[in-house]
């Protein structure tokens, strides 16, 4: 559409330069005479006319899918455009790097984390069991683990999830077994295993939710999983090529500015920030979009695959429009492991370990995995909002902010 408008304009100088030669040429042979001039006259104001009727037209459309606009009640506009994805600065992880230029287009986002309590009206609409509250098929299980692997006890095949069990003292932080623990009983509802509750958190982002549990509820509330690229846009709210959602300046006790670990990672966290764990969505401020908890809190499923060596490949090859990921996932330290992108960084978070709550981080996990610190938030594309079909049969009244 910008070539469309770019193209209009062109004409429009050129008609405007031919006549402003006409009314001041100084050779007189080559004006026309007064009658043909009126006539040549009216022709380039028809031109003008036609080419002021097609900007206007190329203008229209371009502003319909890239100006702000009211969207479904809990989402932001997202502008989109061009701004640099990934990183080279020296915090960077190698599946960061390098930086390079991508372009999307404009989409709306969920304003915060999907809650408690709107996991549960989805799960009370549709009698949805996640992945967590059902055994594992051991054949799932052998297809991720080196051959050869001896499988586990059928006793083990039981519901469960990955639990956030901090040590009590320093431990090797290459072996994050020393501090996550399988916990059969773990699900959404028991996020940090049994005898836990949620009570009281309805407004904590939901957790122990796997990839393919966050895509059923996107698609039951008419939405989708943000891509990666959508994500990285819009947690860094306009500031491009900054090395936090805020802009610049690393956090600190007396700076507070997302939710993530305060003290040494991962046996002692001081909760300086007034949270030990999740924190109700909204508790730190915004982004320059409006969003929140882009940075920290928990981390956030995309709907990528993930691929750690896909920048190095995407190197020099210009702005790269709309990517969608890649085809298939790939981390050659976890080789027999499909793996989806999650994005943001978690209350988990500490510059001693990872710090990977800056916008560039990127990350990847087993889609069939639910963990302590891992949730998501909803995507919608504009053409999604205004096709008839985008609306679910059912309403949504009970889920705040969908």
């Amino acid at each position: 559409m910008a070539s469309a408008c770019s193209l209009v304009l062109g004409r429009l100088a050129r008609c405007g330069e031919f006549v402003l030669r006409l009314g001041t040429s100084p050779n007189r042979l080559l004006e026309p005479e007064p009658r043909d001039r009126v006539e040549l006259m009216r022709r380039i104001l028809a031109m003008v006319g036609a080419g002021l009727i097609g900007f206007a037209a190329a203008y229209a459309a371009t502003s319909h899918w890239n100006a702000p606009k009211p969207g479904p009640p809990g989402m932001v506009w997202i502008p989109g455009g061009e701004f640099t994805m990934g990183s080279d600065a020296e915090s960077a992880w190698p599946e960061e790097r390098p930086a390079h230029r991508v372009r999307v287009d404009g989409f709306w986002l969920d304003r915060a984390e999907v809650t408690n309590a709107q996991f549960r009206a989805f799960v009370e609409a549709t009698h949805y069991v996640t992945t967590a509250e059902k055994p594992p098929a051991l054949e799932d299980i052998m297809s991720q683990v080196p051959p050869g692997t001896p499988p586990p006890a059928p006793e083990k095949l039981v519901p469960g999830s990955m639990v956030f069990t901090p040590p009590a003292g320093r431990v090797d932080l290459r072996d994050f077994s020393q501090w996550w623990t399988w916990t059969p009983g773990a699900d959404w509802r028991h996020p940090e295993g049994p005898g836990s509750s949620i009570e009281g958190r309805d407004d904590h982002p939901v957790v122990q939710v796997s990839w393919d549990d966050a895509a059923a509820y996107a698609r039951w509330a008419g939405k989708r999983l943000p891509s990666e690229a959508e994500w990285e846009c819009a947690a860094r709210g306009g500031l491009d090529a900054k090395p936090y959602t805020w802009g610049d300046g690393r956090p600190a006790d007396d700076r507070i500015l997302a939710n993530i670990w305060q003290g040494e990672f991962p046996h002692t966290n001081t909760a300086a920030d007034g949270y030990g764990g999740t924190a109700p969505v909204g508790s730190f401020p915004p982004n320059g979009y409006g969003l929140y908890d882009m940075a920290g809190n928990v981390w956030e499923w995309c709907a990528d695959w993930f691929d750690r060596d896909l920048y190095r490949r995407r190197a020099g090859a210009g702005p790269i429009v709309n990517p969608a990921g890649p085809e298939r996932s790939s981390d050659p330290s976890r080789p027999f492991e499909r793996l989806r992108v999650h994005r943001g960084g978690s209350f988990l978070c500490n510059d001693s370990y990872c710090s990977r709550y800056r916008p560039s981080a990127r990350h990847g996990n087993s889609p069939d995995t639910g963990m302590s610190h891992l949730g998501f938030r909803c995507a919608l594309s504009p053409q999604a909002r205004e096709a008839p079909s985008a609306t679910p049969a059912h309403r949504r009244e009970g889920v705040p902010g969908s």
